[in-house]
């Protein structure tokens, strides 16, 4: 009810400016003691049919916060007391960049959505190390979203992952390759399989190399892919997670289509929220069917209620991710999607989520 207050304001300052505010707010609020046990104490929910374990890590509820909005390991705190099962950071680059011009966030109030053109503004990779040191271990998993930058050579952008992997490798419990923003230059011709293949071979020989360095396990090394892929390309990417280059597949980043719109809109960059959830959940279903529970899904695209949640892990998600929701919906979403999960796997007489993954293919 204070967020719905408070937005019609909150709508009328810069999109940008807005989030920076709550990122220096969730700062300076996350690290202390008593904000957290108050955010805890409002917005905290769990049960046990909502309990995980993949790739080895514990994800006490499958609603996370997706890439992009805490791109440099700022807010993870505040996060985790909202009650995010897991929290991905990033996108995260080897050298600092600022990113594609001012303005580059549009929001679309009619449609529930935002486009943005970002184009992966960040500190670098040392930087969010230094950070993420500091923070140390936290209680939900902490993803690594990882990127190359902007002026780098398609043929490079191996070195540029394994770069920002070979930082930041000791603070997180899962990596991220992202080959799927539409907002740098030919970044997504590296999801086709001229460089698919070769790409994740040389991160996942890279992460191996530092597993022994570092006295662990190899990280989760997960790829992020696009909605807009074609079908077949999609197969081929499903068939490639079966072998030991993917270990789990983000569906999916935002997409260039505009189809469907109700608001009118001239801004290039990528589309995310509601117009998405339908195209996002195709996607799933079209990866699931190949890889079934072998390769785990996380869902992303549109989610704002338990509902859209149920339907992307029906279709093959184990784990969900958002981010515009939580723009239009304000800091009690994840709360509210997992009231929902629970009271729909009750409806539909399913004793645990596990159970409910996949169930409509």
């Amino acid at each position: 009810m204070f967020y719905e207050l408070i937005k019609p304001a909150f709508f009328r300052v810069d999109p940008e400016q807005a989030h920076d505010l709550v990122m220096v707010w969730m700062e300076k609020t996350g690290p202390c003691r008593a904000t957290r046990g108050i955010a805890k104490s409002i917005y905290y929910l769990e049960d046990s049919l909502l309990t995980q374990t993949l790739w080895g890590l514990r994800f006490v509820n499958p609603v996370g916060m997706a890439a992009g909005f805490d791109k440099n390991a700022r807010a993870i705190q505040g996060l985790t007391a909202l009650g995010f099962g897991f929290i991905e950071i990033g996108t995260v680059t080897p050298r600092a960049q600022p990113g594609n011009p001012k303005p580059r966030i549009f929001r679309l109030p009619a449609d529930h959505a935002v486009i943005n053109r970002m184009g992966f503004p960040n500190e670098g990779a040392d930087a969010v190390a230094v950070r993420m040191a500091v923070l140390g271990k936290q209680p939900v998993p902490i993803g690594i979203n990882l990127g190359k930058n902007k002026d780098t050579a398609l043929e490079d952008a191996a070195a540029d992952y394994i770069a920002a992997l070979e930082k930041l490798f000791p603070y997180g419990d899962y990596c991220v390759v992202n080959v799927s923003s539409p907002n740098t230059p030919g970044l997504r011709l590296l999801q086709g399989a001229g460089y698919l293949d070769t790409l994740m071979a040389e991160v996942q020989a890279a992460n191996r190399r530092l597993a022994t360095q570092h006295g662990r396990q190899p990280l989760p090394c997960l790829l992020k892919i696009a909605p807009d892929l074609a079908h077949e390309d999609l197969e081929a990417i499903a068939t490639l997670a079966l072998g030991p280059a993917i270990d789990g597949l983000i569906a999916t980043n935002t997409t260039l289509s505009r189809e469907g719109l109700k608001q009118s809109v001239n801004e290039g960059g990528g589309l995310s929220g509601a117009p998405l959830r339908t195209r996002s959940t195709e996607v799933i279903r079209t990866l699931y069917r190949i890889t079934g529970k072998q390769v785990p899904i996380i869902g992303v695209g549109g989610i704002d209620s338990g509902q859209d949640a149920y339907e992307k892990i029906r279709a093959g998600a184990s784990l969900v991710q958002l981010y515009t929701a939580f723009i239009y919906e304000g800091p009690a979403i994840a709360r509210r999607i997992k009231a929902e999960l629970i009271e729909l796997l009750r409806r539909d007489g399913i004793d645990h989520i596990s159970s409910a993954i996949g169930r409509d293919i």
